[in-house]
């Protein structure tokens, strides 16, 4: 029998403070070392779930909805979301606590795809993943939309093929979606099977190389 784990099994919670050599020339943390903050992180997540090496196999859904300022406490929260076969989508929310004032607000959000692989660089099979609540069934469901999305824009899925994101597109395309993640899925998977007329580059995700951290 397969192996199962609940999300909470995999949840990391990273803090980090704003250092002048973090930020821009406006005094803004920089976008890509929250992204490598936010890979290091995700990596601890995908990692406490299967116990195996793990490597970045794509980052999409990332939001940038406010400036981090030099001096801002950032508190980077990460869980798997689902598992397949040998990858597995990590959810992370990205807050900023003013070291001041102690007020916390939520910034950013991103999806996170890893592999687990063995000593060989090969894929290995992860265990599967059993949601306890309502917040982590949608999450759930959703990954496998979010999946076909990434196949299809890495040319690995024909957009026929994706029963799945085509019936979630048909269902939602005119109803109003709550978050900002949700947005940025609903507009890529338009754009994936042709139903609004803009460029792919416009809605592909970041597909990773394979720069490992555990």
């Amino acid at each position: 029998m397969k192996e199962v784990r609940q999300p909470q099994e995999t949840f990391s919670s990273t803090v980090r403070i704003v250092l002048p050599n973090d930020t821009n020339t406006l005094g803004n943390l920089m976008g890509g070392n929250l992204l490598h903050w936010m890979d290091v992180a995700a990596a601890v997540s995908a990692n406490r779930h299967c116990r195996r090496v793990v490597v970045t196999a794509a980052v999409n859904n990332v939001s940038f909805d406010r400036p981090i300022r030099l001096g801002d406490v950032v508190i980077i929260e990460s869980q798997v979301t689902r598992a397949f076969n040998s990858s597995m989508e990590v959810y992370l929310e990205v807050f900023v606590e003013n070291a001041t004032t102690g007020a916390r607000s939520r910034c950013n959000e991103a999806y996170y795809t890893f592999v687990a692989v063995d000593q060989l660089g090969g894929p290995i099979a992860v265990p599967a993943i059993e949601p306890q609540n309502e917040q982590e069934r949608g999450r759930f469901d959703s990954a496998l939309r979010r999946r076909q999305l990434r196949l299809i824009l890495a040319g690995k899925l024909k957009p026929e093929e994706a029963t799945e994101l085509k019936a979630s597109s048909a269902k939602h395309l005119f109803q109003p979606i709550q978050d900002v993640a949700g947005v940025h899925l609903l507009a890529a998977t338009a754009c994936a099977l042709g139903v609004l007329s803009v460029g792919m580059a416009t809605c592909r995700p970041m597909l990773g190389a394979g720069a490992g951290i555990f």
